[in-house]
């Protein structure tokens, strides 16, 4: 198992920090490793006419998560490019903050894939993703 990465060293390394979808969002990571990431997300302002989380919300939440674990695991010389997501939503959230754990299931040399679950402030599950990345030689994608 590969230890916790620091967060602002990481957002530092990328070339556009968290990106513009995730700080519009408000998502914010608290823990990073190729194995586990986690982050939070408000409901507010990320909600559907019905003032519920919007259930793209939870799969931007998921792709990010997703996305950041492979990068840690694909790096230094492969990039990673989520291939496949998808997402089943339990239950509505419509206050507060939900929390995204993303585990890996596979860190393999081609591809890595994440179950990603998504939780309430009292700890219910809001969502269940699973997302798949390819990873990429780096030179492939560098001008």
């Amino acid at each position: 198992m590969s230890e916790s990465k620091d967060v602002a060293e990481f957002l530092a390394a990328m070339p556009q920090g968290m990106g513009g979808l995730n700080e519009k969002m408000g998502i914010e990571l608290v823990e990073i490793s190729a194995e586990r990431v986690v982050a939070t997300m408000p409901v507010e302002g990320n909600t559907q006419p019905y003032g519920l989380l919007h259930g793209g919300a939870s799969v931007v939440l998921a792709e990010t998560l997703g996305s950041v674990g492979s990068a840690l695991h694909a790096h230094p010389d492969r990039l990673s490019v989520g291939i496949e997501i998808n997402a089943t939503h339990h239950r509505s959230a419509t206050s507060g903050t939900v929390t995204g754990t993303a585990t890996a299931l596979h860190l393999g040399r081609s591809t890595a894939t994440y179950e990603v679950v998504v939780t309430d402030e009292r700890g219910k599950r809001v969502c269940t993703s699973r997302i798949t990345c390819a990873l990429m030689p780096r030179e492939r994608y560098q001008s």
